[in-house]
């Protein structure tokens, strides 16, 4: 599904802000029924902006997990039509061999209960060959009922399919539409937060222009009311060379942080999902996007676990259900990290108290403290 990213690449100013501001964070921000639906500052817009993003997850992983259960329906539905073709045959099969049973019944020389009838030499032999022809025909009907029964089976199946896959195709449109809604809403915070921004920076420069000249015109008259009641000054001395500059200043930039080694442990197929997981950092948190250029928090765990050749599905609240459960205490690097409740995210441990993941709108993918999400609800270890 096609969504619009336009405002990703703003929302990093827009956490530096809030945080300078006021020390606010994703897991402290207000519900968005209590913000302001019309911001007065750009720190209201902000906040705005971070709560429906959050939103956004949230719809984006339902959305996650009404496809995958879309794409089961649709799979579902796939194999009862190929079932119910085949039941069909199967019917057609024994319609015509009991069609060619009564054919010989007519017209064969000892099928028929007249010919037997007619030519048996005594009662007992006419007997058996009666019994002989019930036998066939319950074994027909048998047949026959049977083929019938399972195509209508296999028919009721299919319809139950694919009733299955409409409602999941309903669920997807209905999540989509929601999705899309908060989308602009994003945006036209984003667009608030902009306007604001500007707004408070242009007078924030018209009162220091302002200020500038005021305490310029303040020295100008110190200084005339100085110079005229000064006697005359004496000849300044020579002025002292500039000292040399210090060997080893520090860079006005400083170096970027080494890169982070997952500690040692976890399986194999783990340790792959880690390094692949680890090797998209920088990479842009996109909603529903699995790679290989863009992710959201469980497109990112689908796409590391598919490098390990373990398939999960691209849904948190479904990852949340695979493997077995851990202890926080008892962590391995791989393991998945869930948060929130009902599940709406989730990381890949990376050891030392470590994760890496698509954190949220505007955020590469990273890595971060466990904690720094809030909400931790609990572990799971994948096994191939």
């Amino acid at each position: 599904m096609a969504t619009s990213h336009a405002p990703a690449r703003a929302l990093p100013r827009i956490l530096v802000g809030l945080v300078a501001a006021g020390g606010l964070t994703l897991t402290s921000l207000p519900a968005a029924s209590a913000a302001p639906e019309d911001p007065a500052t750009s720190q209201e817009a902000a906040a705005l902006v971070a709560a429906k993003a959050r939103d956004l997850e949230v719809v984006t992983e339902e959305f996650n997990e009404a496809r995958e259960r879309l794409r089961a329906s649709q799979d579902a539905a796939t194999a009862a039509g190929e079932e119910l073709a085949a039941a069909e045959v199967a019917l057609g099969t024994a319609r015509e061999r009991v069609r060619a049973v009564a054919r010989g019944a007519f017209t064969g020389d000892q099928l028929g209960t007249l010919s037997a009838m007619l030519t048996s030499d005594s009662p007992g032999e006419l007997l058996d060959r009666v019994g002989t022809l019930q036998t066939i025909a319950d074994h027909n009907n048998g047949v026959l009922g049977g083929a019938t029964q399972a195509a209508g089976a296999a028919d009721a199946a299919r319809v139950s399919a694919e009733q299955a896959a409409a409602d999941a195709q309903a669920l997807v449109d209905q999540v989509s539409a929601r999705q899309a809604d908060l989308d602009r809403q994003v945006a036209r915070f984003q667009a608030e937060y902009d306007r604001l921004v500007a707004a408070e920076e242009r007078a924030a420069r018209e009162a220091a222009e302002r200020q500038a000249a005021e305490e310029a015109a303040r020295a100008a008259a110190a200084a005339a009311a100085a110079a005229a009641a000064a006697p005359a000054p004496a000849a300044e001395p020579a002025p002292a060379p500039a000292p040399a500059a210090r060997s080893g200043a520090r860079s006005a930039a400083a170096p970027p942080p080494p890169p982070v080694a997952p500690v040692a442990g976890g399986s194999a197929a783990a340790q792959t999902a880690v390094q692949t997981a680890l090797a998209q950092r920088g990479d842009p948190y996109a909603w529903a996007a699995a790679g290989p250029n863009a992710f959201d928090c469980s497109g990112l765990v689908q796409y590391a676990y598919a490098a390990a050749g373990i398939s999960v599905p691209h849904s948190s609240r479904m990852q949340s259900t695979l493997g077995t459960p851990v202890s926080r205490s008892a962590l391995q690097p791989g393991d998945l990290l869930f948060f929130y409740s009902p599940v709406s995210h989730v990381g890949i441990y990376v050891g030392d108290g470590q994760m890496v993941h698509a954190s949220t709108y505007g955020q590469p993918v990273k890595v971060a403290p466990i904690d720094a999400m809030g909400s931790y609800t609990s572990a799971r270890r994948i096994t191939g």
